[in-house]
């Protein structure tokens, strides 16, 4: 029989990496946990708007099982935990929506892949969190289930897409959660949030069922990643055992084992910091942050610089990428067709495969570059629906809106993994954090070094 010695809502709060080796101990029970979620979702939630959907009776019923099999000795990784998934992955018996009301009703029949993973892994999946219409915004709302607003201030945004699992995740309503990025969207919510979050090497997180209501699989050549947001990066760490390996429909793809973090010592890491954009305007308090997390790095032995003739034009990185991105979107609209020549696309990969090979020379002299996630905190609400007419204000300056989504190129376009990190608080409180991109498919090395700035801080 389980005891109750821990706080359940002190364990959800915790993380899932804790909130599993408390289950596995016998220390909590999975429908104490459960019902601690639940509870902490009915009474904050409200005003927040993260959680939009609740599938409370399953998830109940889901951790009475787990009880059960931890009580029989079975073990699994995230056996009894409770999470919720972004509202765009399928879940059989719940609404994929995007958003958008034509697809208001739609209700796929089985689960995508990544979340048949988890709950093969013993996952218990209370529901599903907000979402931008279509996902494509840095902000969270849409006109099926209303905005979604920052836990520390309801004035600004958490972010987006992911906006509503950061906010569950910051909020301490679940241990865990699944999101996806294609533009920053598991990124800056994270960063505006003040938690963890991991955008994995492309092609490491099987995606079928992460798709655009009504279809399977995302369009072709569009590089959009599934990955989790967690509490601390041991959360990230155990999120990526249970989701990684290629799709059981591919398996022409192959199995591999992801290397072992570059090191285990602080003192051995070399680390580049980049902390300005020919692009997009930096925030006085997050360039900051990011210097501050490399000078912390330093002081603990690892070898740090702020500039190399290694990295490749940053420029020439977010226009690329752009480019591909708007090029496959426009396609994938119904009727759509890529207003570019099959010469200019060509030219556009050929681009990518220049770059991709500057960046395997940049991360053979260097362990991983520290940089902003976006170039400020979280922002008041937009409401402005034309992008080419909305700005923000960084430190006291208006500059393009668009123009943030410049610091998710280095790793987007790069396919490398890319975990982002709290890394310190604005002057009235908003969380900062800082992106730390890897080599390709050293995804273990980058949530390493998250792991070990944590272990300075403290």
């Amino acid at each position: 029989m389980a005891t109750t010695s821990l706080d359940p809502i002190a364990l959800l709060a915790a993380g899932a990496a804790q909130s599993a080796r408390a289950l596995a101990a016998r220390e909590v029970s999975a429908m104490d946990l459960c019902k601690a979620a639940i509870a902490r979702i009915e009474a904050l939630d409200g005003p927040l708007n993260a959680v939009v959907v609740r599938d409370f009776d399953r998830a109940c019923r889901q951790a009475a099982e787990a009880d059960a099999a931890l009580a029989s000795g079975e073990r699994r990784p995230l056996l009894g935990v409770p999470m919720t998934v972004k509202e765009a992955f399928n879940v059989a018996g719940l609404p994929t929506s995007w958003g958008l009301p034509p697809f208001r009703g739609f209700m796929p029949r089985e689960d995508a892949v990544a979340v048949q993973r988890l709950k093969a892994a013993g996952a218990v999946v209370l529901g599903k969190t907000n979402v931008p219409s279509a996902l494509a915004d840095w902000q969270c709302a849409n006109p099926v289930y209303g905005r979604t607003v920052h836990p520390l201030d309801p004035r600004r945004t958490p972010g987006g897409s992911s906006g509503g699992a950061a906010v569950a995740v910051a909020t301490g309503m679940v241990a865990l959660e699944l999101g996806s990025d294609l533009m920053g969207s598991l990124r800056i919510p994270a960063s505006f949030c003040g938690v963890y979050a991991h955008k994995p090497s492309l092609g490491l997180l099987p995606t079928r069922g992460f798709a655009f209501p009504g279809t399977e699989e995302a369009p072709a050549g569009l590089p959009s990643v599934i990955g989790p947001i967690g509490h601390c990066a041991a959360d990230l760490s155990l999120a990526l055992d249970v989701l990684a390996g290629p799709d059981a429909a591919h398996l022409t793809e192959g199995r591999f084992a992801l290397p072992a973090p570059r090191h285990t010592a602080t003192k051995d890491w070399h680390v580049l910091v980049v902390t300005a954009h020919p692009q997009a305007a930096v925030a006085a308090d997050v360039r900051a942050a990011v210097e501050g997390a490399g000078q912390r790095l330093a002081r603990a032995g690892a070898s740090v610089v702020d500039a190399s003739g290694l990295l490749p034009d940053m420029a020439e990185i977010s226009d690329t990428y752009n480019q591909i991105v708007q090029a496959v979107l426009a396609h994938a609209e119904p009727g759509g067709q890529s207003p570019m020549s099959l010469h200019v696309w060509f030219d556009l990969l050929a681009t990518r495969t220049r770059i991709r090979a500057q960046l395997r020379t940049l991360f053979a002299q260097f362990d991983a570059v520290l940089c902003p996630a976006v170039g400020c905190a979280a922002f008041e609400h937009v409401t402005e629906e034309d992008w080419s007419k909305r700005t923000l204000t960084i430190d006291g300056v208006q500059t393009p809106y668009g123009a943030q989504g410049a610091w998710v190129g280095l790793a987007s376009l790069g396919g490398l993994p890319a975990t982002v990190a709290p890394a310190g608080r604005t002057s009235n409180g908003l969380p900062l954090g800082v992106q730390i991109v890897g080599p390709h498919f050293e995804d273990r090395s980058t949530i390493a070094l998250a792991d070990q700035l944590a272990e300075i801080d403290a």
